[in-house]
């Protein structure tokens, strides 16, 4: 009985030395859908600190939004030793092959800012809904009747109907009480700026330019739409964005961007990092704090967690300053003396 104790006690203390050291051999592999946005850079770099800090290894590879590539990234990810995958998924029904892959592997995988709909992985963004209501209480703000354009993300992503679906919950009374009316919507393939402005234009010229305001969903689908309200003389009508991208906030500093709702993307890409070691470690998706079990829209019950955005708009531009996010300079470029406080 004695020796059967003691082998079990020993079995345990190195079972738990092992766990102890285990964060040292992990490799947590990222999947990004496209690395060319601003954004994902500060994501990189929250992941990066988290996973130095844990003593894991990163490896990553840029989709540079192909779907097909992305597919191929993560099988050389997988073939590169990942124990934990962070997918941001370029076509979220694409990546669910991704998964598959995975799943054969042993291999814990994150759905990282973007929905894969499959209960196999863990679900971590901002309340995408809550970003999309946001942006349009701003706008609504600003412009409570008139002629509406909705700049939509991409048609392969679902956050980008999770927006649309939480922008049309704030806009419907002024909709049915006939104070607004939506002249334009558009899907924004590959959430391209260059798309977006394509796009904008189109409706621009259809509409014979009377539009009186913009509900963009990203701050580069926003960058797309301001240029092309540029070039036909009609900067500073409201447009919405989210992100807080340093571009986007200096739009709103100098007047042709109303709101970008600001994700922290540093609070998103530590956690991702933090609970990427956890579940290489062999935690379960459950045992992670702060999740909750959320049905997606297709009906799968996926293990999740959500952080709070922020909008940031003129009235609180000090916010983003004060938490580091942009340089004051950076973020008040060209902006005249007495039009924003925090830029006098």
């Amino acid at each position: 009985m004695r020796s059967s104790l003691l082998s079990t006690a020993a079995i345990v203390a190195a079972a738990f030395a092992a766990g102890a050291v285990a964060a040292e051999d992990i490799t947590v592999g990222v999947s990004w859908s496209n690395f060319q946005e601003e954004r994902w850079r500060t994501d990189e770099a929250a992941i990066l600190a988290a996973l130095d800090e844990a003593g894991a290894r990163y490896i990553s590879a840029d989709a540079q939004s192909s779907a097909a590539k992305q597919l191929s990234d993560i099988e050389s990810l997988i073939a590169s030793g990942a124990d934990a995958l962070i997918i941001l998924a370029q076509d979220a029904a694409a990546a669910v092959t991704a998964v598959e892959l995975a799943e054969a592997e042993g291999i814990p995988v994150i759905a990282y800012d973007r929905l894969i709909e499959d209960p196999r992985v863990f679900y971590l963004t901002f309340d995408n809904m809550e970003v999309g209501r946001m942006q349009a209480r701003a706008i609504l703000e600003q412009q409570p009747e008139g002629r509406y354009v909705m700049i939509k993300g991409s048609p392969t992503d679902p956050n980008a109907d999770f927006l649309r679906q939480g922008q049309q919950e704030v806009l419907q009374e002024a909709i049915d009480e006939g104070r607004i009316e939506i002249v334009g919507e558009a899907y924004t393939d590959g959430w391209l700026p260059a798309n977006a402005q394509r796009n904008m234009e189109q409706i621009l010229t259809a509409q014979d330019n009377e539009v009186d305001a913009v509900v963009a969903s990203n701050d580069g689908t926003a960058g797309g739409a301001v240029a092309a309200l540029t070039a036909q003389g009609m900067e500073g009508i409201p447009v919405s964005g989210q992100d807080g991208d340093h571009a986007a906030l200096n739009r709103i500093a100098q007047g042709t961007q109303t709101v970008s709702v600001w994700k922290d993307a540093r609070d998103l890409g530590r956690e991702a990092g933090q609970i990427a070691v956890e579940l290489a470690q062999g935690a379960s998706k459950e045992d992670i704090d702060g999740t909750e079990t959320w049905t997606s829209p297709g009906g799968f019950e996926l293990t999740a967690k959500f952080l709070e955005p922020v909008a940031i708009t003129r009235d609180n531009l000090d916010v983003v300053v004060d938490a580091g996010w942009i340089p004051q300079d950076v973020l008040c470029a060209g902006v005249p003396s007495g039009e924003v406080e925090i830029c006098d």
